[in-house]
């Protein structure tokens, strides 16, 4: 089917939001990751992304296993208990919540999509442990303030809290509008919170990536753009970049292989900051 064959829309569960005639960035990642959560049309559209880029499906698990990397170090090491976690997409193995109660039971953590199938899902799926807590808010990353007046009473904001945004602030298409975002997140967050964050680049041999996200432009939503480095290191202006600083997200604190190989660089720059 090609991704622009005519279809009649539909819309699961009565919500008019939900497209099944129009590709969703959650419902494709959730094809790249081997999910069955999506519809022909994100199918399609994954896979002609795909064969403009191929290593695509490696940006999605190497982002999937850098969270799970990035949610242990903070639970385990860090004694971080509250994840803000913005933009989190359909759930699949590993979630935050998974990886944080795994180790520190009471942990809280609060999901941030606006996406209505990703809301049905999270709701079903993303369940908690007894002493912990899990919520989701059907929230914008445009609009920070709603999503920060709404954490509560989850998250103690004057508790340390990691706020987490993994491939989401690439759908904001303004730098400079991205790093109001941001600011206003950590701004609401207290001393010893940190920042997760992943955004695409054509950096790091990401060039063949330039007509990729052009045909997703023009064939799915949310529209998307990559970054510099230098674009994305401005993000965590104001805070303590932890080892090893902006790096491919496959290369931050990878777990040693059997043979001591270090893991293929993915397109995909990944970072982790504590607000001093």
């Amino acid at each position: 089917m090609s991704p622009n064959s005519p279809q009649v829309p539909q819309h699961p569960n009565g919500d008019p939001r939900i497209r099944t005639d129009v590709a969703h960035n959650a419902r494709v990642w959730n094809h790249w990751l081997g999910g069955k959560d999506n519809y022909p049309v994100d199918r399609a559209v994954g896979d002609h992304v795909t064969g403009l880029y191929p290593s695509i499906g490696e940006v999605a698990r190497a982002d999937r296993a850098f969270l799970g990397r990035a949610v242990t170090f903070l639970t385990a090491e860090a004694g971080i208990r509250q994840f803000l976690d913005i933009g989190t997409g359909l759930p699949t193995a590993n979630n935050t919540h998974e990886v944080a109660q795994g180790i520190a039971p009471d942990s809280r953590i609060v999901y941030v999509d606006n996406d209505p199938i990703v809301l049905t899902h999270a709701r079903a799926l993303l369940t908690s442990s007894p002493e912990g807590r899990t919520e989701y808010l059907d929230a914008d990353a445009h609009d920070p303030r709603s999503i920060v007046g709404s954490m509560r009473p989850t998250l103690d904001p004057d508790r340390p809290i990691a706020v987490i945004m993994l491939g989401i602030l690439n759908f904001v298409l303004d730098t400079e509008v991205a790093r109001d975002v941001v600011r206003t997140l950590m701004d609401a967050v207290p001393p010893g919170s940190y920042l997760v964050l992943t955004h695409p680049t054509l950096e790091l041999g990401g060039e063949g990536n330039t007509e990729a996200m052009a045909f997703w432009n023009e064939n799915a939503t949310p529209p998307i753009r990559a970054r510099t480095g230098a674009e994305i290191r401005s993000f965590f202006d104001g805070l303590e970049l932890l080892d090893p600083g902006l790096v491919s997200c496959s290369r931050w604190r990878p777990r040693p292989s059997a043979d001591g190989s270090l893991p293929p660089v993915v397109a995909q720059y990944g970072a982790v900051g504590r607000k001093p």
